[in-house]
Formats: structure tokens, C-alpha cells, sequence
């Protein structure tokens, strides 16, 4: 198998994950919005933590939104916890559960980061929500 045959199934592995769990509006505007800048970073976010860890079987896709929550609430990473929440709402996550992460990473990432954090889940859930 080549290179690039070998990165190509990966991708293919890795997007059917991304679509799974971010669903299927995310997908829509993360390719309308790939650009020959951007295109090998988002290949490696493909192949990487979707085809190569989203895919593993030791933890459910349930748990691996709750890890990934914590790490984002704790990195400050606002932008990713958005589309995070929808994919752990996607992955079965309850809106009490996120609740549940993101208090309890106020011990460990401090009160700023897990506040900003629920201000985040607050306007994720009432997008989600929200009458269309």
C-alpha cells in the first residue's frame, strides 16, 4: 500500500468518525471552508485523533466526549468545546453529565476556565434548543 493510499483510508476512516460524532452541518462547513492553507491540517485532524483514536474500542464515543470536554475546559479552548458539546450530545452525553465535567474540572483547571466553560454549554444548549 502507498503513502498516499494509506492516508487516503485513514482519511476516509477518520471523516465517517468526525461526521458521526460533530454530525453532518459540521461537515458541510468544515469542507466549504477548506482552503489550500488549511487543507493538510485538517487531513491530519482526519487521520489523526478521528481515524486513530475516536475509532479505538476501550472507551466508548460517550466517554471520549466527556475526556475531551475536560481537556478542552481546561486548555480554555472555547471554540473547540463548541463543537465538542454538540458531539458529545451526539455521543449520548446528557446536559447534566456535561454539567457534571465541567464543575468538576473547576478543581483542576481552576473557576475562570470551568465558568467561561458553562457559559459555553449554556449557549450550545440553547442553540440547540431553540425553536427553528
Amino acid at each position: 500500500m502507498s503513502d498516499e493510499t494509506a492516508h487516503d483510508a485513514l482519511r476516509t476512516t477518520g471523516r465517517q468518525a468526525m461526521r458521526e460524532v460533530l454530525g453532518e452541518g459540521y461537515m458541510a462547513r468544515r469542507d466549504a471552508s477548506t482552503t489550500p492553507l488549511n487543507q493538510a491540517l485538517r487531513h491530519l485532524s482526519e487521520e489523526f485523533p478521528y481515524a486513530s483514536l475516536w475509532t479505538r474500542g476501550t472507551l466508548t464515543r460517550r466517554e471520549r466526549s466527556m475526556v475531551t470536554i475536560g481537556m478542552l475546559v481546561a486548555m480554555s479552548q472555547h471554540h473547540e468545546l463548541r463543537g465538542h458539546l454538540v458531539g458529545a450530545l451526539n455521543n449520548g452525553c446528557t446536559p447534566e453529565e456535561i454539567a457534571e465535567v465541567i464543575t468538576h474540572s473547576c478543581a483542576y483547571a481552576g473557576f475562570p476556565a470551568a465558568i467561561a466553560a458553562m457559559r459555553t454549554a449554556e449557549d450550545v444548549l440553547r442553540d440547540i434548543t431553540a425553536p427553528k
